[in-house]
This record gives structure tokens, C-alpha cells and sequence, in this order.
């Protein structure tokens, strides 16, 4: 009834290599390790270049109600619009951006044409953000 000695011989060592079989050796698993720290080095370098692409649409937006703000200020001034250019600091939601507005005369002396340009030198070097034109009524001279 019992098993001989060399049957049960055989069994341990057949549930020897099947638990053997069963696990996974150092190399599999550091490789798995590797291929897990790719995929998630370029998830991370996803969500990076998406907080970029989020930071600079926030500051165009920013730009553009910047210079039509200042194209309503120009507009709500009254008809003085003298020509030149004019260059100065303006700040909208914790953006500091320098505003360049130009007035040039037009073929009809009752209007003038305003171009503004918001740039943002954070960097350095200056980069143009928005850019608006607009023709105003003005009083003749």
C-alpha cells in the first residue's frame, strides 16, 4: 500500500521541477523591470510636453485678452489717435508682457489703422504672443 521508496523518489523530484518551472528567473524579471521603466519614462515625457503645450495656450490666451483690451482702451479714449509707435509694460493674470501698439494713418484722414503686439520676454529673446489690427475712427487733422 505504501509507495516504494523509489516511486516517491520520482515524485519529489517531478514536484521539484515543476515548482521550478513555475517561477520566473532573475533575467525575466529584470528585463520586465526594464521594459516597465521605459513605458514609464515615456509616459512621464507625455505628461511633460502636455504641461508645456498647457502652459503656452494659458499664456496666448492671456496675449490676446490683453491686446484686445487695449485695443477697447484705444477705442473708449476718444478720437485723439496720434501716430507713432509706443512700446510699454502690461501685466494680465501674473504675466508680465511688454505691448506694442503702432497707429498709422490710413488713405481716409477719419480713420486710423492700430496694430498690437503682445510679446512675452521671459526667455530672453523676445516672442510674439498675439497680434491684433484694428481700424479706429479719429478726428481729422
Amino acid at each position: 500500500m505504501f509507495p516504494s521508496s523509489s516511486t516517491s523518489t520520482e515524485l519529489d523530484a517531478s514536484r521539484t521541477r515543476e515548482r521550478a518551472g513555475a517561477g520566473f528567473t532573475l533575467l525575466e524579471v529584470l528585463v520586465a523591470l526594464v521594459v516597465i521603466g521605459l513605458v514609464l519614462l515615456a509616459s512621464l515625457r507625455g505628461a511633460a510636453a502636455l504641461t508645456t503645450s498647457a502652459r503656452d495656450a494659458r499664456i496666448k490666451l492671456l496675449a490676446v485678452l490683453t491686446a484686445e483690451n487695449r485695443l477697447h482702451e484705444l477705442r473708449l479714449g476718444g478720437p485723439q489717435l496720434p501716430v507713432g509707435v509706443n512700446r510699454q509694460d502690461c501685466e494680465q493674470g501674473g504675466f508680465q508682457f511688454v505691448c506694442e501698439q503702432s497707429i498709422q494713418p490710413t488713405p481716409n484722414p477719419f480713420f486710423r489703422r492700430v496694430q498690437v503686439r503682445v510679446l512675452n520676454s521671459d526667455s530672453g529673446s523676445e516672442r510674439e504672443y498675439a497680434l491684433l489690427m484694428s481700424v479706429l475712427p479719429s478726428a481729422s487733422n
